[in-house]
């Protein structure tokens, strides 16, 4: 549940004024590496070029037959929500396949409330609509 009520969004709102920045999807796979610094370092370039990370994109494979493997991948998920949260990007895009079962549910669930907690809105995108 968001903390920031409406009328407080619509408060800043009517401050804002626009920016000459572009913003950008950043692929998961074209990060080198989540670790502070490395994102401090992006974040500061690509703001010198006038880009604004917008959205973070990946591709999960949460349906893995292993818990061990499945772990890992929420894991890594989870990493990828921090690491839009520090660039200031304000939406992870997740293209997973069908859902079906319950631990890939389970799995999107938690991650989209840890994503709340992070400020980023979690974004689940079909995989055959991200092609």
């Amino acid at each position: 549940m968001s903390t920031i009520s409406s009328p407080g969004i619509e408060r800043t709102l009517r401050g804002c004024r626009p920016a000459d920045v572009d913003p950008v999807v950043i692929d998961a796979s074209d990060l080198d590496s989540t670790a502070p610094d490395h994102l401090r370092d992006l974040k500061q370039g690509l703001a010198a070029r006038g880009y604004q990370p917008a959205a973070v994109a990946t591709e999960a494979d949460l349906d893995a037959e292993s818990t061990l493997e499945r772990q890992r991948e929420a894991d890594r998920l989870r990493g990828l929500v921090r690491a839009a949260s520090f660039l200031g990007a304000g939406r992870i895009e997740v293209s997973v396949g069908d859902a079906a079962c319950d631990e890939v549910r389970t799995a999107l669930a938690a991650l989209s409330e840890r994503a709340d907690r992070e400020g980023v809105e979690l974004v689940r995108v079909r995989a055959d609509d991200a092609a």
